[in-house]
């Protein structure tokens, strides 16, 4: 249900670097990809359910870093206030992941199409996604590896949609207009469910203790 609810989510913030992971490589490089992600994510679920006794011990810190996580939010909400408002990537997002072009060591080929495809694939369970750490947490609480692995290749199943769709919608959206139009409003969905999710996060306590107060006698 979590990686269903989350699909479009997904599509809006995953969609342009995973059209980007697979490049052209085709039917090869998008089934490459998405297996590899469904066993990255099942890697992650397992080892984050063995893991769940280091996690509870962690919960003794939770009041010291509850500051540090609201901060988290407000800058995330802010930043995607600034993408809803410009339409565009700052550019020092914009230039991560991009190196000066270098000749090849000897012996040495450039990883491309299927193979690269599978390689971020692979990797995709280190994105910085907030609803990633969510069904990360669930399969920690699973009570035990197998279960932890079966939870979050569901999560990867389930949310596959979107991430199968965006690269889709986007090809389409930049051959019937204006390429960089479609990238500004693909850039202002993201950043309107970053301000949702993050104003979600930092609201939803208050709410609950509003509504309490409200209840009292």
């Amino acid at each position: 249900m979590l990686g269903l609810a989350g699909a479009p989510h997904c599509a809006a913030m995953c969609g342009a670097p995973c059209a980007a992971a697979i490049g052209g490589g085709g039917p090869r490089a998008t089934v490459g990809f998405h297996a590899a992600r469904l066993a990255g994510y099942a890697v992650a679920g397992g080892v984050a359910a063995a893991s769940v006794g280091a996690i509870a011990g962690l919960a003794a810190w939770s009041p010291a870093l509850r500051p540090l996580w609201t901060l988290l939010h407000v800058l995330a909400l802010a930043f995607g206030g600034w993408l809803l408002w410009t339409g565009r990537q700052p550019a020092w997002l914009s230039s991560l992941g991009r190196v000066p072009q270098a000749a090849a060591p000897a012996g040495w080929q450039r990883l491309r199409g299927p193979g690269r495809a599978t390689l971020f694939g692979s990797l995709w369970f280190a994105w910085p996604c907030g609803l990633l750490q969510s069904a990360l947490l669930v399969a920690a609480m699973t009570g035990g590896a197998a279960a932890g692995a079966t939870a979050m290749a569901g999560f990867a199943l389930a949310s596959s949609p979107g991430l199968l769709a965006a690269p889709w919608a986007l090809r389409r959206l930049t051959r019937a207009g204006d390429p960089a139009r479609a990238e500004r409003w693909a850039v202002r969905a993201a950043g309107a469910l970053l301000v949702a999710a993050a104003g979600f996060a930092l609201t939803h306590g208050l709410w609950a203790d509003f509504i309490a107060w409200c209840l009292t006698p």
